[in-house]
């Protein structure tokens, strides 16, 4: 495994195993796997729904806690001073954990200023080795860089060969932040998986599509996640320091950018409007 270090000096690896979007019930065999073969950056959040599958299987993979890097993010509903405390203890709790490796504030909205210096008193109490955002679009970056004590170590966005972030990459460069990939694989959308650019470069090397992509990614200096229920799967994504893209390959690649994203556009009031919708929703769940 290959890794970043952060702007604290923290080593981070450069390919993570996510658990968006699966089932509580399967969620703690498939951490387990993913340990298994190789992983040990496992990607969760409150708004998930299964930090505690995720922490039994922490529990029980019998790896030193100490080689394993785990995030989780604050959900919106949970924003402001107090209650981001409160919440992140929680997941500590939910995650059998002392500390946690890397905590994110999910979304650009609502009082992430208060959260924010929670996160900035939890991480000078060491119960976080290090703090960061999610989706926060480069405005909103820049913004938190400039008026709060600690730089943001990690800002984790969508990045798939549709939806590139250049941009927003060189603005986390120039403010000392490591960018993360989300949706790697765009969730399969615009039929990543049989594009014909895509599916060239692959044959060439023998690999999949999906292992390009990461490789990809990876070569840009991106931390990324993948996403698996299928152990043979995951063997497949984690199999990618074998070979580098060359550079007329990333090339190439860089011309799929349509520079959109494949899902919302967070800077839109349609977007605001989804966000309270989902709170109201998950507040029954």
């Amino acid at each position: 495994m290959n890794y970043v270090e952060l702007n604290n000096g923290v080593k981070m690896p450069i390919l993570g195993f996510g658990v968006f979007q699966i089932s509580k019930e399967e969620t703690k065999q498939a951490v387990l796997d993913a340990i298994q073969v190789g992983y040990r950056s496992i990607d969760t959040a409150q708004a998930y729904f299964n930090e505690e599958e995720v922490g039994q299987a922490i529990q029980e993979c019998g790896i030193p806690r100490e080689e394993l890097f785990i995030t989780t993010k604050v959900w919106i509903d949970n924003y402001g001073y107090e209650r981001t405390i409160a919440s992140v203890h929680e997941s500590m709790k939910k995650l059998k954990i002392d500390y946690i490796d890397l905590i994110l504030l999910h979304q650009p909205f609502s009082d992430y200023y208060g959260s924010y210096r929670a996160l900035e008193d939890l991480y000078a109490q060491k119960k976080v080795r290090a703090i960061g955002v999610s989706n926060f679009y480069p405005d909103r970056l820049s913004d938190i860089c400039a008026f709060n004590q600690v730089i943001p170590q990690v800002n984790q966005v969508e990045v798939n060969p549709f939806h590139q972030q250049v941009d927003a990459q060189s603005n986390m460069i120039k403010n000392n932040v490591q960018i993360e990939a989300w949706a790697p694989f765009g969730e399969g959308k615009n039929d990543i998986f049989t594009n014909e650019t895509l599916e060239t470069i692959a044959k060439k090397y023998g690999k999949s599509i999906a292992q390009v992509i990461l490789r990809w990614l990876i070569q840009r200096n991106v931390v990324t996640l993948a996403k698996s229920v299928h152990k043979e799967r995951m063997k497949e994504n984690i199999d990618i320091f074998d070979f580098v893209l060359s550079d007329d390959d990333m090339h190439t690649i860089s011309t799929l950018d349509t520079n959109e994203s494949l899902f919302f556009n967070h800077q839109t009031p349609e977007a605001v409007d989804m966000f309270i919708n989902l709170i109201h929703a998950r507040k029954n769940q």
